[in-house]
């Protein structure tokens, strides 16, 4: 299959679009379904490599393709702003991940509200603006659509589900439940993991997150030192969908509840030296961070989407297309369109 990994995420595209139809005008939707039947790659003739030409892309934040495009573009970019600070400014990131006990669909939206007023005031603490120099956060949330307690939930779970003394088969109790939380990468000095007077620990995080919440029902948050080298789990986090597909497409009740809770909404947030070095990253002066790459393209292969699957036609460039293609590669960015 050429396009193994454009495929399910297409074929998902036609159940969102359903879904999306009370939403959205006519015009929207059809732009939703059709999103992606059209796709031009650079490649070579193995098909080894493939940059993205064109695309009719819809762009919005619900298509499963666009999502996941937008994804490993916003990973892109956040491991060159990472690296760009850590060379030029010196230095190190904490990843910090603030929870809350789950909410009902009715109250999601309300909830996030709430913890967005939260991380504000977390961020305007004496201790916090004295160490964070800049940070970039992502609104997550989960759903819990299992009535009963699953093998994989248990395993999953399996500290919460002792406590509660409960075993694969017995009533989940977050059953259609929705779990807000923020993933946030912060920058710091070198200094702050090895000097007692900097440091904050994890009680301390969760002592001040219960106080911005006024919450004293929450039981965890989590911080420790990130690794931002190649593809680590804290970019990765901050990257990934805002919603996974297999809670966004649950069914149509699901996905109106995340529809409501998440549109308009900013949910990637960068602040303070990281926000500075995205927009040195959107003006091109961070080029040099970029992989290079090696690749040499000497094909345009065509993608069309017709009954479930994408139908390819492959062709040799043309010497003007090979010299100029292969001249652009390094400003193509992995799924962007260039024209």
């Amino acid at each position: 299959m050429v396009l193994e990994k454009f495929t399910p995420k297409k074929d998902l595209n036609r159940r969102a679009a359903n879904y999306m139809e009370k939403h959205v005008s006519v015009k929207t939707v059809l732009r939703f379904e059709t999103c992606s039947s059209f796709m031009l790659h650079a490649t070579n003739a193995e098909m080894s490599a493939r940059k993205m030409v064109i695309s009719n892309r819809c762009g919005n934040r619900f298509c499963p393709v666009c999502t996941w495009g937008t994804a490993k573009k916003d990973a892109i970019k956040l491991s060159i702003i990472l690296e760009a600070i850590r060379d030029i400014e010196d230095k190190e990131f904490l990843f910090l991940t603030l929870t809350a006990p789950n909410c009902t669909g009715e109250e999601l939206g309300s909830e996030i509200d709430r913890f967005n007023k939260a991380v504000n005031k977390l961020f305007q603490r004496r201790n916090v603006k004295k160490i964070a120099k800049g940070y970039a956060r992502k609104l997550e949330v989960t759903t819990d659509q299992e009535q009963y307690v699953t093998e994989e939930l248990y395993k999953r779970k399996k500290p919460y589900y002792d406590r509660r003394s409960l075993n694969v088969g017995d009533p989940n109790p977050t059953y259609n439940s929705y779990h807000p939380h923020l993933h946030i990468l912060v920058t710091v000095n070198k200094s702050y993991f090895n000097k007692p007077e900097q440091f904050i620990s994890k009680a301390e995080w969760l002592a001040m997150w219960r106080e911005c919440m006024e919450d004293d029902s929450i039981t965890q948050v989590d911080a420790k030192k990130a690794s931002v080298t190649g593809k680590s789990n804290a970019v990765l986090e901050i990257a990934k969908y805002s919603a996974k597909g297999s809670d966004l497409y649950h069914s149509e009740i699901v996905f109106d509840t995340f529809y409501t809770a998440l549109k308009k909404r900013q949910l990637l947030v960068y602040g303070g030296m990281m926000k500075d070095y995205a927009k040195l990253f959107k003006n091109g002066d961070l080029d040099k961070y970029k992989k290079v790459d090696e690749d040499e393209y000497t094909h345009m292969l065509r993608s069309v989407w017709k009954a479930s699957k994408y139908e390819n036609v492959l062709r040799k460039f043309t010497p003007e297309e090979y010299e100029n293609y292969n001249q652009r590669a390094l400003l193509i960015e992995e799924n962007n369109e260039v024209r």
